[in-house]
């Protein structure tokens, strides 16, 4: 599987498995199914001839009434993704998440534009069909068909093609998607050795991210090696810059390793 390496601003390296092609196309069908589903049962249980009584025929208000019932299909990857912290359900379940290009979570224009760009990735065909349709080409069926199946697939070949696995709305947006059930060892992960008698000294580590976690543990550990203490210095301040936490701990050292130790406290109890 492809991987893909960031260099911290403290010159660490810190590697990620990249989903390919196979993982996000499951993952999409996953909640493409979900998507069906809700359609399904939407038509099945809503009486829309009620709503057609209702509002006395105006084709405005059927149509206002098609736009609310659909809203959750339309905006599905973004609200989930923002609410599950660069997931889908069908992610989620497969183990893969979206981050951005340097390893932390993408920001809220991120995943809109990812959102967005979806138009381009998955549903080409429809701006193509319009566009055919618009020249008088409305009996070539079969340009049609296949102007449909391209369009449709312009974001799996270049998922499969651009060398960090990015659809057009990635490569925009500046994300990837990763493989978050990778094999590692334990001392590569953010988890910590802590007891069930562990008490937290720093409740405000909850504002960090698990990219945030284990940029610090991978920084903290490779500064350690090297007796680096100029990297701990900053790597102190930048934490109590994000947190705003005040070290309540003579040396960096400490105040780290508890600031690690209380992020998997918190992260684990929650």
């Amino acid at each position: 599987m492809k991987r893909l390496q960031i260099k911290t601003a403290q010159n660490v390296n810190i590697n990620f498995t990249l989903a390919n092609v196979g993982q996000r196309l499951l993952a999409f069908g996953i909640d493409n199914i979900l998507k069906f589903a809700y359609i399904y049962f939407a038509m099945k249980f809503l009486d829309f001839k009620m709503f057609d009584t209702a509002v006395g025929g105006d084709s405005w208000s059927l149509r206002a009434i098609d736009v609310m019932v659909f809203l959750p299909v339309t905006f599905y990857s973004l609200y989930t993704e923002l609410l599950l912290g660069g997931q889908t359900v069908g992610k989620k379940l497969l183990h893969l998440k979206v981050i951005n290009t340097e390893g932390f979570k993408p920001s809220t224009t991120d995943f809109v534009i990812r959102w967005f760009l979806r138009i381009v990735d998955f549903n080409l065909f429809m701006l193509l069909f319009i566009y055919v349709s618009s020249l008088g080409l409305g009996d070539e069926l079969g340009l049609l068909v296949t102007l449909g199946l391209f369009g449709k697939m312009v974001g799996f070949f270049l998922i499969l093609f651009t060398k960090d696995n990015q659809r057009f709305g990635d490569l925009i947006a500046n994300t990837v998607v990763i493989y978050l059930k990778d094999d590692v060892k334990f001392s590569e992960t953010i988890l910590e050795n802590i007891s069930n008698k562990y008490v937290p000294t720093y409740p405000n580590v909850i504002k960090l991210s698990d990219n945030d976690a284990r940029i610090i543990k991978n920084t903290f550990q490779s500064a350690m090696k090297l007796n680096d203490y100029k990297t701990l210095i900053k790597l102190r301040s930048k934490i109590q810059e994000v947190t705003q936490i005040k070290s309540v701990h003579k040396s960096d050292k400490e105040f780290i390793d508890i600031v690690l130790k209380d992020y998997n406290f918190y992260t684990q109890n929650m």
